[in-house]
């Protein structure tokens, strides 16, 4: 029997408000997250039973509503929400690491994006 297991959501694509400035609020932008969740299997794996894992579809629309909703000025704060929320969701989650990457992040220079991780224990 396994002691743990990951489900990664990998670039989950949202189009959202946050950030400090006033024109990120009124243009908005693409956001980009990744969940890796570390998982209590349970005996979910030797049942092959979907009730005892983490239902992957669930946690992008737990994912989608925290990140299209209310605005954050911080990423680091919306990452931290969405972990929590999908350890609320789903208490087999042992420990959530939520990526929030921001294309297009106010910065006076030339970059690919920001992101930032943020790690949550169950």
């Amino acid at each position: 029997m396994a002691d743990s297991y990951i489900i990664r959501l990998v670039n989950c694509a949202f189009f959202a408000r946050h950030g400090v400035h006033d024109e990120e609020e009124f243009l908005g932008q693409r956001f980009f997250v990744d969940a890796e969740l570390t998982v209590d299997p349970g005996d979910a794996l030797e049942t092959d039973d979907i009730d005892g894992t983490v239902h992957y579809g669930i946690a992008f629309k737990v994912i989608e509503r925290i990140v299209t909703g209310k605005r954050r000025y911080l990423i680091e704060a919306l990452a931290l929400e969405i972990a929590k929320a999908l350890a609320a969701e789903f208490p087999q989650i042992r420990l959530a690491r939520i990526t929030v990457r921001k294309p297009s992040a106010a910065v006076p220079g030339i970059l690919d994006h920001v992101e930032v991780t943020v790690e949550h224990r169950a």
